[in-house]
């Protein structure tokens, strides 16, 4: 197993850190080649024509190899969600009656995008919510979720684990149910890439969206995308230079192009060779690949573990396995449970969680340990 990585971060000791859903801290190294890469700016005749694409192409590759995509030019450097979500969004062939599955709750991105499109086309939005906080909780929205899905249905989009709970869907099952009809699946990944297995090819989804700051352990304000080979011909939702093709010949820019970069590189945003940004996702990246996502979700789970058995014994719900992650979960409050008492009294030890719905959401990582669980169990 893992042990402890810690000492890879410049975490403040009098704190107890359970928040990286929220924002990952940084890492030492990223910290490092961030400052490496923003005192570059100074020396502008040092950057050449071959750093506006090195850095990026590193950050497809490396984040192809994270979702086991055997082709870089699959992947697109994005801003952030929305940006991502958007140019799917506008290249799937809505029409007046199709169906588009979201489940409640979920993050915001991967919702506006869908209610414009579907304005714009005469789709309908079908909502797919939780049941009640009972046993078996996770495995009921799943069959909802799948129950949902009917001829008419073209889109589903919904992350692998929910932001809020942690409440794991089951992908694969999605995909082979809106396969015969020709349906999309396009994942928000930001909650679970990175810290919990994924594999595209077993998966098969359209589009996988990820911003970079939370489980790519990257900074904020870049992000990557996946496209499938349905996405091919699409337009993007931007016309900049480097999204054109044969952008990588400076002396020749002026012979505008109407065709685009092939596959996924025709998505990529506007001034994507970002000469800070890119290295330090590439650099977290990088370790994310080292520690691996199994490993890491096996670390978080066995941290875990103890804590929340003794926290339903407080009267706490939490949802059970394989039906919720233990990078990221959350606590419901039982009967009688004050959530003002309780925020102040985690703000007052000095630990960090978040409060999504009705939610305390716990997301611990690889620089957290069973004594952090435990600070955190006797302030509940």
């Amino acid at each position: 197993m893992l042990p402890d990585q810690s000492h890879l971060f410049d975490l403040p000791e009098d704190t107890t850190y359970l928040n990286a859903a929220y924002m990952s801290p940084q890492l030492k190294s990223v910290a490092a080649i961030g400052i490496e890469a923003l005192k570059c700016k100074s020396r502008p005749g040092e950057i050449s024509v071959n750093d506006f694409f090195k850095d990026r192409q590193r950050v497809k590759a490396l984040f192809a190899r994270l979702i086991g995509c055997p082709d870089p030019e699959r992947i697109a450097i994005i801003p952030s969600v929305s940006y991502g979500m958007a140019n799917a969004s506008q290249n799937i062939p809505l029409q007046s009656g199709d169906e588009i599955i979201l489940i409640e709750e979920q993050f915001p991105s991967n919702v506006y995008t869908w209610k414009k499109v579907a304005e714009q086309t005469g789709a309908r939005i079908k909502m797919v919510g939780p049941p009640a906080l009972d046993p078996g909780r996770g495995e009921a929205w799943n069959e909802r979720l799948l129950e949902a899905i009917t001829d008419q249905t073209k889109v589903v989009a919904l992350p692998q684990v929910h932001w809020a709970d942690g409440t794991v869907f089951d992908l694969k099952d999605v995909k082979d149910r809106i396969k015969d009809q020709e349906g999309y699946l396009i994942l928000d990944g930001t909650q679970s890439i990175g810290a919990y297995p994924f594999d595209i090819q077993t998966i098969q989804a359209d589009a996988v969206i990820c911003a970079g700051y939370k489980w790519l352990m990257g900074p904020y304000s870049i992000g990557v995308a996946y496209y499938n080979e349905r996405f091919d011909g699409g337009i993007p939702i931007e016309d900049n230079w480097i999204n054109r093709l044969n952008s990588e010949n400076f002396a020749g820019l002026t012979q505008y192009q109407e065709a685009y970069q092939p596959k996924a590189a025709r998505y990529s945003v506007g001034e994507s060779s970002n000469f800070i940004l890119n290295p330090m996702l590439a650099t977290a990246l990088d370790q994310v690949l080292q520690w691996d996502p199994g490993a890491i979700q096996v670390y978080c789970q066995t941290m875990v573990g103890d804590f929340i058995s003794a926290i339903r014994d407080k009267g706490y719900f939490v949802e059970s396995e394989p039906w919720r992650a233990s990078h990221l979960f959350g606590l419901y409050l039982g009967p009688g449970m004050d959530m003002s008492a309780l925020k102040a009294n985690l703000l007052k030890a000095g630990i960090f969680v978040s409060y999504r719905g009705e939610a305390i959401r716990i997301s611990p990582h690889v620089y957290n340990s069973q004594e952090d669980m435990q600070r955190l169990l006797d302030r509940l």
